[in-house]
């Protein structure tokens, strides 16, 4: 029976998934953003996601905790100091998966994977918040700014 198995096991066995997992979880850490397969970068979000969570709190077990996953002491530091400043208020999804196509020689779905709060392009479009042809907002809930001036 397969119950509860819904990871993917990357045809890797347990030890060497840990170990990229891990090692593709500091490379997202230090550089914001990788290039990786789509299925790996979907197996990374689950793996990355809980640690990122961790470290909204500094605490030295949370610290210790995280090490014991990434065991890389610059990327720990990376997280706890730069990234948590980031994603203090975030509630969750860390991490955007955005798809590139096929890889030429296997055929196989790549994809880039990267911090969220890191790729300025989504943010300043966020800033901006579109304007739409249709306005929520009732004319008498309109701003100081916009209301005209009566002196």
């Amino acid at each position: 029976m397969r119950h509860n198995k819904k990871f993917n096991h990357l045809s890797r066995k347990k030890a060497h998934r840990e170990s990229l997992l891990a090692n593709m979880t500091i490379s997202l850490i230090m550089h914001k953003r990788i290039f990786t397969t789509l299925a790996k970068a979907k197996a990374l979000r689950i793996y990355a996601e809980p640690l990122i969570n961790r470290s909204k709190e500094d605490t030295m077990a949370n610290r210790r905790l995280v090490f014991s996953y990434l065991q890389n002491k610059y990327a720990v530091s990376e997280l706890f100091n730069d990234v948590a400043q980031k994603i203090g208020d975030r509630p969750g999804g860390y991490t955007r998966i955005l798809k590139t196509g096929n890889r030429l020689g296997d055929n196989a779905k790549t994809c880039f994977i990267e911090l969220v709060d890191y790729n300025p392009t989504y943010n300043e479009v966020k800033a901006a918040e579109k304007k739409t042809r249709r306005s929520r907002r009732k004319k008498s809930e309109a701003p100081a700014a916009e209301a005209p001036a009566a002196e």
